[in-house]
């Protein structure tokens, strides 16, 4: 496991020695706690006296890492419930709780990717339980087919499975994450699944929202290559799929910058193809599964997925979750700045707020008690069916069912996406659930992690930020962490929600080449 040590600073979020022992100890036992360093990064001996450098060298130095051409040094991901959730069961005829799940979770280390058992055994629903939810459901899933059975795993992309992909996520409540990379190809994936009333949306994103990304990657790559003249027949894209996905590899930074602006443009349109096609099959799995769990049409999540390849970091986030660039664009001022990449979608967020209002200009209570349609905080989710059609909210009763739908939908599908350069200024991204920025702003977590980077070479940011957070709960409850740590899972929400965090350390920070973890 990453070691974890503790510093005390001037912004009174310190341990105290007596709540030490106690952190260690729970926080040992989280929920979600992995991490991965890159081979990529060698260690050279310190030669600089660190009074005689700058800030980013010190900071550079202290990590004792240097670089080759990685596109990050090393992550960690950790998680802490909060929530009370049932595992899921009953979802795809408990395929997905029972079978799939299990053999994806790694809550504690990376492992390979032997193959992809939710592309070849999860049918998705749009086709196999009933009318699907978009006219092109059967298309995609045809499609996909194809690609499946003409893709034989030994010779299939090689960020899809292969000896050189690794994978790493679970569950902490309703919040998900799961990270896969391969460090050869230069890739990582990254993505929290914030979900509410349940954690079956959340389970759902973690089975298939992989998958999808993926194979629109895939077909992105034929694309362009079709653009290029790589290909000349049918026959020649559909060969293209028995190779790794080496447009990647091609578009560096000394090739053509309107190739890599077009990549970028086209990674982001996957990302949202992904997230619609996922879309559409939860609700249709929802759609066939009401009558039998009502309660499915009010589950949901937030999304947050971040794509690094190279120096091209792309993100899509719909909800609250948030991805946090660190910065360092003036390295003699010693100032680190904290760039926000996604949007906050919820009523929190005074354009989404009247977005809302303007799209229902007829009624008069779209906001209730300081939610969408008295149940919600977030404008944009995944899932939520009964807040997007009819039909689903038809399925509740009493007072679960929304009074006055008159122009669904209230809650939105259209996610916030943006892609970065990374530049020799950026120094790391920490992606987190809501739960972390209850406690927290974003200039605080920047420098909350950048001083602990600086002060421990060997520790784990991210189970850090956890350890900040149940300290800073208990503090605000009047507890000592030790009695707030005691507080059984679902009380406990009344302190703190279910926390997810992820720590990327960019290539150019050099970070530790002993940061490491079981592979």
């Amino acid at each position: 496991m990453l070691n974890e040590m503790f510093y005390e600073d001037n912004n009174d979020h310190s341990i105290s020695s007596e709540d030490e022992d106690t952190l260690v100890r729970s926080c040992s036992n989280l929920s979600v706690s992995f991490g991965y360093h890159c081979n990529s990064y060698q260690s050279f001996p310190l030669e600089n006296d660190e009074h005689e450098t700058s800030p980013r060298m010190r900071f550079e130095n202290n990590a004792m890492t240097k670089s080759r051409n990685g596109s990050f040094t090393c992550l960690s991901g950790a998680a802490i419930s909060a929530n009370f959730t049932l595992a899921n069961t009953n979802i795809c005829n408990g395929l997905i709780g029972e079978e799939i799940l299990p053999e994806l979770d790694s809550p504690n280390s990376f492992r390979k990717i032997v193959s992809s058992p939710s592309m070849s055994r999860l049918d998705l629903l749009s086709t196999s339980q009933g009318s699907p939810a978009s006219p092109e459901s059967s298309i995609f899933e045809i499609s996909k087919n194809l690609w499946r059975s003409s893709a034989p795993t030994s010779v299939s992309s090689n960020f899809v499975t292969g000896n050189e992909v690794k994978m790493a996520g679970g569950a902490a409540g309703e919040d998900r994450v799961q990270a896969v990379c391969s460090e050869k190809n230069g890739w990582l994936i990254c993505g929290i699944y914030d979900g509410f009333n349940g954690r079956d949306a959340a389970d759902f994103l973690a089975v298939t929202l992989y998958d999808n990304i993926v194979y629109y990657l895939y077909l992105l790559e034929c694309r362009i290559k079709q653009q290029d003249g790589l290909y000349n027949s049918p026959e020649d894209s559909l060969n293209g799929v028995k190779s790794e996905l080496t447009l990647a590899m091609r578009i560096a930074e000394n090739e053509d910058v309107k190739l890599s602006e077009k990549f970028r443009a086209g990674v982001l349109n996957c990302l949202t193809s992904a997230v619609e096609q996922a879309e559409n099959d939860f609700l249709c799995m929802v759609e066939h599964d009401m009558d039998d769990r009502p309660d499915l049409v009010s589950v949901g999540s937030c999304v947050l997925v971040v794509l690094l390849q190279g120096t091209d970091l792309c993100i899509l986030n719909l909800g609250d979750s948030r991805a946090v660039l660190a910065s360092m664009p003036y390295a003699e001022t010693n100032t680190v700045k904290a760039i926000q990449l996604t949007e906050i979608h919820s009523l929190e967020n005074p354009s989404e707020y009247q977005k809302l209002l303007a799209d229902h200009p007829n009624e008069s209570k779209v906001v209730m008690g300081d939610k969408v349609k008295g149940k919600l905080k977030v404008t944009r989710a995944f899932g939520v069916g009964y807040l997007k059609q009819k039909k689903f909210n038809d399925a509740l009763m009493g007072i679960l069912r929304v009074r006055n739908l008159c122009s669904p939908p209230y809650v939105y599908t259209n996610p916030h996406t943006l892609s970065h350069k990374v530049t020799e200024d950026d120094l790391f991204v920490v992606l987190g659930s809501d739960g972390l920025f209850d406690f927290f702003s974003n200039d605080e977590v920047v420098q909350l992690v950048y001083q602990f980077i600086h002060d421990n070479p060997f520790g784990d940011p991210a189970k850090y930020l956890i350890e900040q957070v149940v300290h800073k709960a208990a503090k605000g409850a009047a507890l000592t962490a030790e009695q707030l740590m005691r507080i059984p899972v679902g009380s406990r929400r009344k302190y703190h929600d279910d926390v997810t965090v992820v720590v990327i350390i960019l290539g150019n920070a050099r970070r530790t080449a002993s940061a490491s973890t079981k592979i």
